[in-house]
């Protein structure tokens, strides 16, 4: 009798073979889609070519940034996401939150209000300022994914006011939304970015004059009341299979009476200390503070680092951003808030800065004190 294994082995591997086939291509297909934006090409990549931190076909840090830490390793990571239990990721019910009429605000009230994550609008002298939104229920390229927590999709681009200059400080999902950008291009004034990022906003639609990218320590120069300098972090870009063609960066805004940074995200390097003493003393640093772990501090702040970089920033006051809205760590959600509040024992410490989702932070001298919302949260929880 004629074995039939040999054609049964054929059998499957034909299967298994259209099966690979078919999810490659896909993959293929759906990697094509605008979502994923576009890669730097032409005049853009010829720029890009120039910059001083552009390198072995990508941008590099100014400080060696190895993916991991000695005695971390990439598989070392992925079992113990995997196979270890992280209590408290999420907050388990909705969080509390503010919603402020933004497109009622005087225009001569100067205003930052965080609306998770690094999510920020910011107006002073007059301008509107949105900083890496996110109005998505996810943060990923795959829908249902990275889900927002309850209580923090209060404000949309519908929401938002006409919007003078729109800040990318890089372009990984949770910074840079594709539906976000898509919903506010009739708002949007000017996309002041780093190199390389303003193709993912041309091939969306965005017109190529509204677009101002600019190289690590360059301006944005605004008009003669109000200037964004572009300036560096330490970090990564990529959206899709080729990583760090684009620039990641840090911005501040100065006016002749007030200074704000916004760190993006990145790890602890020189260049805080840098740009503080160029442009120190800082009334506020919009800080990342969270999403954070130490087998990848080398491109994100841990808190106690947060808090010595705006130190070294000359900062008067930060507000710790990058929490409490999406699971992108192994923390627990209210644990940046935590450790940052205890990082400032210090009496030369900048003050912390801790509003809700929402809610307005009045830029003046001094600034405004909030309560210990996450602390109210949690023991209302337990009652």
């Amino acid at each position: 009798m004629k074995s039939t294994t040999p054609s049964r082995w054929r059998r499957a591997a034909i299967i298994v073979t259209t099966i690979v086939f078919v999810l490659v291509t896909s993959l293929y297909v759906y990697m094509q889609t605008p979502v994923f934006g576009d890669e730097p090409s032409g005049d853009r990549l010829a720029r890009i070519k120039k910059s001083p931190h552009y390198k072995e076909g990508k941008f590099q840090n100014d400080t060696p940034t190895p993916t991991f830490p000695k005695g971390y390793t990439f598989w070392g990571e992925i079992r113990k996401s995997a196979f270890t239990s992280w209590p408290e990721l999420e907050p388990g019910r909705a969080l509390p939150s503010i919603i402020t009429d933004l497109k009622n605000l005087p225009q001569n009230k100067d205003v930052a209000i965080w609306f998770g994550h690094a999510s920020c609008f910011i107006q002073i002298n007059g301008k509107r300022i949105l900083i890496d939104p996110v109005f998505n229920t996810h943060a990923s390229p795959v829908p249902g994914s990275i889900k927002a927590f309850e209580g923090t999709m209060l404000y949309t681009a519908e929401e938002m006011p006409r919007i003078d200059y729109l800040l990318i400080s890089h372009d990984h999902y949770d910074h840079l939304d594709y539906e976000t950008a898509l919903a506010l291009k009739e708002k949007v004034g000017k996309v002041v970015c780093g190199l390389g990022v303003g193709a993912h906003f041309e091939r969306w639609g965005y017109d190529l004059n509204q677009i101002m990218e600019r190289d690590w320590r360059e301006e944005a120069g605004i008009d003669s009341a109000l200037t964004i300098h572009v300036l560096p972090a330490r970090h990564k870009s990529g959206r899709g299979l080729h990583q760090n063609n684009t620039l990641w960066a840090s911005f501040l805004i100065r006016t002749s009476a007030y200074s704000i940074y916004i760190s993006g995200d990145g790890g602890y390097g020189a260049h805080f200390a840098e740009i503080g003493e160029k442009y120190g003393p800082i009334d506020l640093a919009i800080m990342e503070c969270g999403q954070y772990d130490s087998a990848w501090h080398y491109i994100h702040l841990l808190p106690e680092e947060s808090m010595k970089a705006a130190i070294d920033l000359k900062a008067e006051a930060i507000l710790p951003v990058h929490h409490s809205k999406f699971v992108l760590a192994r923390h627990r959600w209210y644990e940046p808030l935590e450790k940052i509040t205890a990082a400032n024992k210090d009496k030369n410490a900048p003050l912390v800065v801790t509003p809700m989702i929402g809610q307005a932070v009045e830029l003046g001298k001094p600034l405004p004190t909030f309560s210990k919302w996450w602390k109210t949260y949690q023991e209302n929880k337990l009652n």
